[in-house]
């Protein structure tokens, strides 16, 4: 077996890091050609100094030659989408829209993309859709709960006649429950408390609002190419069924393993194989009990607000996107309520302007206006 070249966009955040961990439970099996990070230059210094990468990226053009002096051995980019160039596996861990650049050259250059990433589909599926079908270029979720869609569609022979739904699971966050009157004077510490996942701040906060899997809906949408009417949401607090297929012969299919995200990165690294680090493995002896029961859309309206934006279309997932960000980021900040986040994401959408959406610099324009918008909601 060969040896894969990987690049990871992002290595200092919880996907990078996890992706290492893969890397150094298969030695031999891959070679790290390359590390990007934003301005985490301590962690990528430390990261580049065990793997040896030929090219690193800094976006910050304040700690770039910090990190040239440090790493003489390796070649100091500003671009992330750089990485691509040296790797057969782009891994993009790249935390919201600034992923974009890193999906769209991977997959111009005809390479593997292993998808974190959810703005790439959600804000830039006009302009990445197209790519897709370029020579060699071949894109594997690396969120688990694409993740395991994409393993349970291996099943079938035929998934535009044969799947009937698909079924996304949520653990229900943190606040999994309790009703809006609950909530309404929650604080960032309590939002970022996920009993089952450790994420980074911007990941589980979505997830305490439900705004993570209604990106991931339209993400399902933008990946298998499902209407939303046949994808649906349940909640599952133990977190070990990742996601689910039904077919129409009744058939429903799932992939199940304890919560850890080196096994979605694995198979996307690894793809069509799999890696031989079993992680994740389940002990059905101590395995009780698997719980279901449906999203609460009333107190967690993000959820619903994702379908709509995804209903649109065009670029209405990119202002909801956006609007998500800048919501999140006053949260975040204490310029906001918790419930609030939802209501700067309606408000936001509610003024969303039909705009071009055939180039990157279309989707830029349109993000870029929603973020404007939303930051007038905000302030308001």
């Amino acid at each position: 077996m060969s040896t894969a070249r990987v690049a990871i966009a992002g290595s200092s955040g919880s996907i990078g890091e996890q992706t290492l961990d893969v890397i150094r439970a298969e030695p031999g099996r891959y070679e790290v050609v390359g590390l990007g990070v934003g301005s985490s230059v301590g962690v990528l210094i430390a990261q580049a100094n065990e793997f040896r990468p030929k090219v690193v990226a800094v976006a910050d053009d304040s700690r770039r030659a910090e990190v040239a002096a440090a790493l003489p051995f390796a070649k100091v980019v500003a671009d992330l989408a750089d990485l691509a160039d040296d790797a057969d596996v782009v891994v993009n861990g790249v935390v919201g829209f600034a992923g974009l650049a890193v999906t769209v050259r991977t997959l111009q250059m005809g390479k593997r993309l292993a998808l974190a990433n959810k703005e790439s589909l959600i804000a830039g599926a006009p302009v990445v859709q197209p790519l897709r079908a370029t020579a060699g270029a071949e894109l594997v979720p690396v969120d688990s709960e694409h993740c395991a869609v994409h393993q349970c569609l291996r099943a079938s022979a035929d998934t535009d006649r044969e799947v009937a739904r698909i079924v996304l699971t949520a653990s229900g966050g943190p606040f999994r429950g309790r009703h809006a009157e609950d909530l309404a004077d929650v604080g960032v510490e309590q939002a970022l408390a996920h009993p089952t996942w450790k994420m980074g701040p911007k990941i589980t906060i979505d997830s305490s609002t439900l705004m993570n899997k209604g990106l991931e809906v339209i993400e399902a949408h933008e990946l298998f190419g499902t209407d939303y009417d046949r994808i649906e949401v349940v909640v599952h607090p133990q977190s070990v069924v990742h996601s689910m297929v039904e077919f129409t012969d009744g058939s429903t299919i799932a992939q199940l393993s304890m919560p850890d995200m080196r096994l979605p990165i694995g198979y996307a690294l690894a793809y069509p194989s799999r890696i031989s680090s079993a992680f994740g493995r389940i002990d059905w002896a101590t395995l009780r009990q698997l719980d279901f029961e449906p999203p609460d859309t009333v107190t967690f309206r993000c959820l619903a607000l994702a379908y709509e934006a995804g209903r649109i279309g065009s670029t209405a997932p990119a202002w909801l996107s956006a609007a998500n960000e800048v919501a999140v980021d006053g949260f975040l900040a204490g310029r906001i309520r918790w419930s609030q986040i939802a209501e700067v994401c309606d408000a936001t959408l509610q003024r969303f302007e039909r705009s071009a959406d055939r180039t990157v610099d279309d989707i830029i324009a349109a993000d870029a206006r929603a973020r404007q918008v939303a930051t007038e909601v905000l302030a308001a």
